[in-house]
């Protein structure tokens, strides 16, 4: 083996070594600032970490080109009173061969990774270092390099790089890198034997390769950064995490890799950018991209969502902007050109591309069933739609999850495919993915039809498959269009229960639009209704209004029964204009309709409470109270819970009006426990909302605070008309509560 000595190269070393420490010591920052102007230095371009890596990159760049000597002699004018040691010269002693890392001009976010890292690395603790895993061009060996670089020198002099890359991607395409490829296990190791100075090493009997390297180890201090570690194969990273086992404790590694494996390191699972490090990262990149410069914080914005936060695709999409050959003028343009780049110089072939080929037929298919899914999927969801069963569709999914493709949480229990996978392999793969749509439209359809419609004591089911029934929401807009109405016959009542109005509402719109295409008036009539009862709900009067002549116009030739139906929506629009005495006469006229088609039934109450809402509004309590008890009677007669608990909802309003304050306590309680057992939010808030104005009135406002907070939780989530109702009712009760104290106190 060829012995270390010191030579001319390694004094330098030295001398670089004191340089750090004497600029990071005894010069300021705007010392430092005029040192680099006088070397001809940017100062700004410097890293954005602190005075001591700005030092060493100044130090860097001067030796680069031959100007350490100066650089040295420049800082001994400035500082002849420093403890300068003059530099060794070449002698017998043996020291470590510093190697450098590779040049990192800006760094952004990763704050938690970097601390993480900071104390995986420190000789105390245990393991061997640290593995950064994560999706394609998501940062990884940009938070390698960074953590070396913060790393000690005094406790790492020894820092060594080196990369399994193949191939890297540019704004103008992938490039191959065949000049710096470590191919295999052996190879890189004969490398880092190179960087160690024990060229002997690298050319001696491979199968001593791995002893010898540790054995140079040994008495060395040294940080060394694998980089692409999935290039190797699986064999071959085993044996490299052996090697990495039997490190010297003197030495610490960081490897990142696509795959992930469970190893005696700490494991640093990278995701997206934060939107704060992204928007900094993009700011920096429009110092050289007028384009770029010109965007505004909404396409800067929509960059960073296009890309999925990713930091290549970031770095991708802004170079096309201006770029020689490039079309993209705009962020718009650039996020375009990405959903249909050509061969070459497609970013999403670069990250998931080389995956494709080493999918099994299950993992494939999984993939396929998981891309329907925007919330996480539970694996028996996956396992319907593939038809695999639940023990292969988990395999699957953990290996996937192991490729860094899939996430998944803690408990291995749920799967989400991150947006840009998406994106690919629906471009890749459209047959099987519209396979296993089917099969999900299918479920789902058969689900809410089952435990939809009025079966409140089902809705817990649907709520728990609730991801499912959003995944398949898209394919039914896009699908046969009385498929898709079924469904929201069956959908509305659950959708308005469990508070989910804005769903309900899109959901209308859509199917709205779908029904007028297919030509079918009768339920795009009923779309429009059931939009505008949510506008209704959440006080949209020139919305709701619009709605009901919308289905007014699609009913125009239909039974009366619908007309009824399109009259008492624009009535309801009227009560939200305060055009009461309009309101009232819209509503009697949806009542006299539908009273000659039947003497009672469900509608028919309905509108009563409808009625008596608008009498409350206008003053006379009398009426409303008149109407609402003979729609309650006609309720109890059809046994229908959820009509006796907003009946005697609106009575207990009506008995708060009349200082009845025990009745309204009474009422509410009562359709409280029925709303409560319905799962119906906005019921809850109303009921929540009266027995806390009770509880006031009574002189119990302590009592009637965890129900007046409930009620504007609710109600704000909700985004309902009533919701400055419940926050006045909230203050009072906070209020008396504080008198109540302040008395007993």
């Amino acid at each position: 083996m060829a012995e270390n000595v010191l030579s001319g190269v390694d004094a330098d070393r030295s001398s670089r070594a004191q340089l750090r420490q004497i600029l990071d010591e005894y010069f300021n920052e705007t010392e430092l600032r005029n040192l680099c102007f006088d070397m001809g230095v940017d100062y700004e371009g410097l890293s954005s970490g602190g005075k001591a890596d700005k030092a060493r990159e100044l130090i860097a760049h001067c030796e680069r080109h031959g100007r350490l000597d100066e650089l040295e002699r420049r800082c001994r004018e400035l500082r002849p009173n420093v403890p300068w040691t003059d530099r060794p010269q070449p002698s017998a002693i043996t020291l470590p061969r510093r190697a450098e890392l590779p040049h990192q001009s800006y760094f952004f976010g990763r704050e938690a990774e970097l601390a993480r890292i900071a104390d995986a690395l420190d000789p105390e603790s245990a393991g061997w270092g640290v593995l950064i895993d994560g999706a394609g061009g998501i940062g990884k060996t940009a938070l390698a390099i960074r953590s070396g670089h913060l790393a000690s020198d005094k406790i790492f002099p020894t820092k060594i790089f080196l990369s399994a890359k193949t191939r890297e991607l540019t704004p103008h395409g992938e490039q191959k890198l065949e000049d710096f490829q470590l191919p295999n296990y052996m190879a890189l190791l004969a490398e880092l034997a190179r960087e160690l100075g024990e060229d002997e090493i690298a050319k001696g009997n491979p199968n001593e390769r791995a002893k010898e390297v540790r054995r140079a180890l040994e008495n060395r201090q040294a940080l060394i950064i694998i980089d692409n570690l999935e290039t190797l194969d699986e064999q071959e990273r085993e044996r490299l995490f052996q090697f990495l086992r039997r490190l010297p404790r003197s030495c610490k590694a960081i490897v990142t890799s696509r795959r992930r494996t469970d190893v005696a390191a700490e494991i640093i699972r990278l995701d997206r950018l934060t939107p704060e490090a992204a928007h900094a990262l993009i700011a920096k990149l429009a110092e050289c991209r007028p384009l770029l410069a010109r965007a505004t914080q909404a396409e800067r914005q929509q960059l960073y969502e296009t890309a999925g936060g990713n930091p290549l695709l970031i770095e991708w999409l802004a170079g096309q902007l201006g770029r020689p050959g490039s079309k993209c003028r705009t962020v718009a343009d650039a996020c375009a050109f990405m959903q249909a780049a050509p061969p070459g110089n497609d970013p999403l072939e670069y990250i998931f591309g080389d995956l494709l080929d080493t999918f099994t037929e299950s993992e494939t298919v999984v993939l396929a069933a998981l891309s329907h899914f925007t919330l996480p999927a539970k694996a028996k969801w996956i396992a319907e739609m593939t038809g695999l069963s639940i023990t292969a569709t988990q395999t699957a999914l953990e290996d996937l999850n192991d490729r860094a493709l899939v996430v998944a949480d803690i408990q291995f229990q749920t799967f989400f495919l991150p947006p840009l996978a998406v994106a690919f392999l629906r471009r890749k793969c459209p047959e099987i993915i519209a396979e296993t749509g089917e099969r999900l439209t299918d479920r789902v359809l058969a689900l809410v039809v089952e435990n939809g419609y009025e079966n409140y004591e089902r809705y817990p089911v649907l709520n728990a498959e609730w991801a499912a029934i959003v995944a398949a929401l898209p394919l039914f807009l896009q699908g046969d269009n009385t498929r898709l109405q079924h469904l929201c016959d069956a959908l509305n009542a659950f959708l308005n229960s469990s508070g989910r109005w804005d769903e309900r509402l899109f959901l209308s719109l859509q199917a709205e639009e779908r029904a007028i295409l297919a030509n079918d008036l009768n339920s795009a009539g009923w779309r429009a209704c059931w939009a505008g009862r949510v506008y209704y709900l959440q006080g949209q009067a020139s919305e709701v209004l619009n709605c009901a002549q919308r289905a007014e116009t699609y009913w125009a030739s239909s039974d009366a029964s619908q007309k009824a139906y399109a009259i008492r929506l624009r009535g309801l629009g009227h009560r939200l204009t305060r055009d009461y005495s309009v309101a009232i006469a819209a509503l009697q006229e949806a009542l006299a309709i539908y009273q000659t088609l039947e003497s009672e039934s469900g509608f028919i109450a309905t509108l009563l409470n409808d009625l008596a809402g608008v009498e409350h509004l206008s003053g006379d309590l009398d009426a409303a109270a008149r109407h609402l008890r003979e729609a309650l009677q006609i309720d109890e007669k059809l046994n229908d819970r959820a009509g006796m608990a907003y009946r005697k909802c609106n009575l207990a309003e009506v008995a708060l009006d009349r200082e009845d304050w025990p009745e309204a306590e009474a009422l509410a309680w009562t359709s409280l426990l029925t709303a409560e057992a319905m799962g119906n939010q906005s019921l809850i808030a109303q009921d929540c909302c009266a027995l806390a104005e009770s509880f006031a009135k009574q002189g119990r406002p302590l009592d009637g605070l965890p129900h007046a907070r409930r009620a504007v939780e609710i109600f704000a989530k909700l985004r309902h008309r009533n919701l400055a109702k419940a926050q006045a009712v909230l203050k009072e009760c906070e209020e008396a509560a504080v008198d109540e104290k302040r008395m007993i106190g």
